[in-house]
């Protein structure tokens, strides 16, 4: 008989894996299987947060889409955007990321007045977590296990991940199937796409084979500045071709009139200029991830 080791047998024949057998999960698996999506960017305030939530409120309103928004910030922006819409109650992101668990990012999850959207709640422990992942075997691993059956109650999952290339981004990279990446029509923020598809090419190459690019798409778009839109345009075309969404997102202030008040864009505003160029989004989404 094989030997046993914290409770779980060991194969020592074969050439077999000397890893304990994992834990069950507590969560039974669903019916469907999520497209994880991480929305990721190196700079900040080039609307990650806000894209995230408004694609993510689309995606439910208009789509059909069953949606989870996992918030991997510590500054929990998220939760304030939709402060109004959450229902109460949910667990700690970080508890389960710091220690091994049998739980699953969807127990954790909250219920929103969106049907067909849940988000993770705001948890600033995180910055703590982000240290802590340092010390866990296969740290860059973690967060893909506890949405291993958490993707299978959901068509979407969308992860809205740090303005940096930290361990929370890099958790967050491994997990997903693609990278949507929102990018300002500035040079630093184009600079700041380079870093991060260098950095999505390393862990495609290392530690996720199936990550793609989903694409990137033009945010705070100031049509006042139109000669520098297309100029910056130009260049995200000329380095990345087709990954340029053909919607352009533009400097709507209903987008921060809604995060003041705490609602999706659509809660807020349903007929201004941006919930209609994130619909446009949403769809454009869909039609990628279909492929």
């Amino acid at each position: 008989m094989p030997p046993v080791h914290n409770g779980a047998r060991v194969s020592l024949g074969g050439g077999a894996s000397m890893a304990p057998r994992r834990a069950a999960k507590s969560l039974a698996p669903g019916d469907a299987q999520a497209k994880v999506i991480a929305v990721a960017a190196q700079k900040g305030g080039v609307g990650k947060t806000t894209t995230t939530v408004s694609l993510a409120a689309a995606l439910a309103r208009f789509y059909g889409q069953r949606v989870l928004v996992i918030d991997l910030d510590a500054q929990s922006h998220v939760s304030l955007a939709l402060r109004e819409m959450l229902n109460v109650g949910g667990g700690s992101l970080a508890e389960l990321l710091e220690e091994p668990t049998t739980m699953e990012v969807a127990e954790i999850a909250v219920g929103t007045r969106i049907d067909n959207l849940e988000v993770t709640p705001s948890c600033p422990e995180l910055a703590r977590a982000e240290n802590r992942l340092s010390t866990r075997i296969g740290k860059e691993l973690v967060l893909r296990g506890l949405i291993e059956v958490s993707r299978t109650h959901y068509d979407v999952i969308l992860l809205d991940c740090p303005p940096n290339l930290g361990n929370l981004t890099l958790n967050g990279l491994v997990a997903a199937d693609c990278v949507l990446v929102p990018c300002n029509p500035a040079v630093l923020a184009v600079s700041g796409v380079e870093g991060l598809m260098g950095a999505v090419e390393q862990i495609k190459g290392a530690l996720n084979p199936s990550l793609d690019v989903l694409g990137l798409v033009l945010t705070r778009v100031d049509q006042r500045n139109g000669a520098t839109n297309a100029t910056i345009a130009d260049m995200l075309r000329e380095n990345w071709g087709e990954l340029l969404a053909p919607v352009q997102v533009g400097a709507d202030v209903a987008l921060q009139k809604a995060q003041l008040e705490g609602r999706d864009i659509y809660a807020f505003d349903p007929d201004c200029r941006a919930a209609q160029q994130y619909s446009e989004l949403a769809e454009w989404v869909l039609s990628r991830i279909s492929r």
